[in-house]
């Protein structure tokens, strides 16, 4: 028996822009996914279609124990989580030997398989490794770890990260001359993060602005709207969607004084609020048992 843990991920800055070669930060955060797996000559099914895959790439067939902290379908890279704590645990239950970089790209590619071509190498990768990861084009650069406390708020209606992926595709070839200067600024806003990891208030005024460009391209909701203006009236510095938009979570870099308040600012709005902050280990072994 074998028992491995992976962490979720949020998007500091930079998506959608990052889909079309502009850079983004992706952060691993402390919420985690673990997964037990057990040897076993006959399993009983599997519902989870990425464990499904996991075992199928692996040829192996075992008993798989999955334990949660990541709301799924929020934006917070759930799945890929999943996929690679499941890929680690056979990895170390079965001998296979892998590096935690063939565990990424391995895991990128169930994903991609199940999400049928839509799915980001970023969100495994980052659940591998852990840190704060610059993603530029394909490649991806691990920074220096830093002190980001973070209120993570689920505004709990379900969205769908490949339709609003394509919706900016449509509106995008639609109006090249609206949309493309939006991501241009979009990946200025990140570049100037780049400069200015060091300073919270800054980087808060960045993520206000990121957040105004992702609703100019449309990938808003009222209730991220509503739980992105609760967390700045509370305190943080500055608050944003993450991910693709339309649902999902919202995030606010809070400083620590202030991470209760806008926490609950955040529940009032009938949402769920998660305090988090950098993750540095990405996937781990855990105790069995």
């Amino acid at each position: 028996m074998a028992t491995w843990s992976a962490p979720g991920k949020v998007f500091l800055f930079g998506e959608h822009a990052v889909v079309y070669g502009r850079p983004g930060l992706a952060m691993a955060i402390q919420h985690r996914v673990s997964v037990t797996v057990r040897k076993k000559r006959s399993p009983g099914r599997v519902k989870s279609p990425y464990i499904n895959e996991c075992l199928g790439a692996m040829g192996v067939r075992a008993t798989v124990y999955v334990r949660s902290q990541l709301p799924s379908s929020s934006g917070l890279g759930s799945s890929a989580a999943v996929t690679v704590a499941t890929l680690a645990a056979i990895n170390d239950e079965f001998g296979k030997g892998l590096t935690r970089e063939e565990v990424a790209q391995k895991g990128y590619e169930i994903e991609r398989k199940v999400q049928k071509g839509r799915a980001s190498a970023t969100d495994t990768y980052v659940s591998s490794f852990g840190g704060v990861v610059l993603i530029r084009g394909t490649e991806k650069k691990r920074l220096p770890p830093m002190n980001l406390p973070l209120v993570v708020g689920n505004s709990r209606v379900s969205h769908n990260t490949s339709l609003m992926v394509e919706k900016v595709g449509r509106e995008r070839e639609r109006h090249p001359g609206i949309v493309n200067p939006i991501l241009d600024a979009i990946g200025a806003v990140t570049q100037e993060a780049l400069l200015q990891l060091h300073d919270p208030r800054v980087l808060g005024m960045l993520m206000n602005t990121n957040h105004a460009l992702l609703d100019a391209l449309g990938v808003g909701h009222p209730a991220l709207t509503r739980l992105v203006l609760a967390a700045r009236a509370a305190g943080a510095f500055g608050a944003k969607i993450t991910g693709a938009g339309g649902g999902g979570c919202m995030i606010a870099l809070a400083p620590s004084r202030a991470k209760g308040s806008v926490a609950g600012a955040i529940r009032t709005c009938d949402a769920q609020a998660i305090m988090t902050t950098l993750d540095t280990e990405g996937a781990r072994k855990e105790k069995d048992g």
